[in-house]
């Protein structure tokens, strides 16, 4: 058995160990850990054992602070359309940008990709780290779009927690690819950071202005629901298509391609 087949191999059964132990963790439903295996294979292809390692960083992380403290969440995870495990859209939502990235390296390679490819994930983490923290605020979050504050949980808020864990989030992922990749210098995971830290903020705004948002009939809350208090809610602002997933796989694809087209 040749090295090459071997690595590829223990990559192999890495990615397949990833899905399996989200799986068993309950981080991921079952098609969820279907999505993983898939987007760990493309990754794989374009950044090998890497590329694997820091995708596995924004999983590790994520799914400590989703279940971190979650009695004091669940009124915020009522308000949400899907839990804490993810399924495999939302899977892709995270993962499906830099897949696409890994395999655009494998087929087409340069050194760019590589840029864009961290920076699809430290979006990732930042925009995750931001929503998990930043709902154990004990101030209210404060909406961009209505200038106001509003009730925790709400698409389109920032407070001052959530911005502090976006920079952290974004910081984590950029300063351990430094160690990775010869390319990264300090000056690019700076650049990185901010690239990260912008696309929480796309996400953001997305969140304020497109993505759906419902109000139920029954209780009155604001919801990403389209059933609450098991009746039909009323689409109150946005898009009936754009929920949670759309925009943040649409955030992480403006912010990758911005990284790309700046560092190229």
């Amino acid at each position: 058995m040749t090295a090459l087949l071997e690595n590829e191999i223990l990559l192999l059964i890495g990615i397949a160990a990833l899905a399996w132990g989200g799986y068993k963790l309950k981080a991921l439903a079952a098609s969820g850990a279907v999505g993983t295996f898939l987007v760990g294979i493309f990754i794989a292809l374009g950044f090998k054992g890497y590329g694997l390692l820091l995708i596995g960083l924004f999983f590790v992380t994520s799914s400590f602070w989703s279940k971190y403290n979650r009695k004091q969440k669940e009124s915020i995870r009522d308000m949400h359309e899907k839990g804490s495990q993810r399924d495999i859209m939302q899977v892709f939502a995270n993962g499906g940008v830099p897949a696409l990235i890994g395999l655009s390296a494998y087929v087409f390679p340069a050194e760019f990709w590589i840029y864009g490819f961290i920076a699809s994930i430290a979006v990732a983490n930042s925009d995750t780290w931001a929503s998990e923290i930043g709902s154990l605020s004990k101030k209210r979050p404060f909406s961009i779009v209505q200038m106001k504050t509003v009730e925790p949980g709400t698409s389109g808020a920032i407070s001052l927690l959530g911005t502090l864990a976006a920079v952290a989030g974004s910081a984590l992922i950029s300063l351990v690819s430094y160690f990775f990749w010869s390319e990264i210098t300090i000056t690019i995971t700076l650049l990185l950071t901010a690239f990260g830290v912008m696309g929480c903020f796309i996400d953001t705004i997305l969140g304020a202005t497109v993505q759906s948002a419902y109000r139920c009939k029954v209780c009155g809350k604001q919801v990403e629901k389209k059933v609450h208090c098991q009746q039909p809610t009323q689409l109150v602002k946005g898009n009936p298509w754009v929920n949670n997933d759309v925009v943040n796989i649409s955030s992480i694809l403006i912010a990758s391609v911005i990284t790309i087209l700046i560092l190229m």
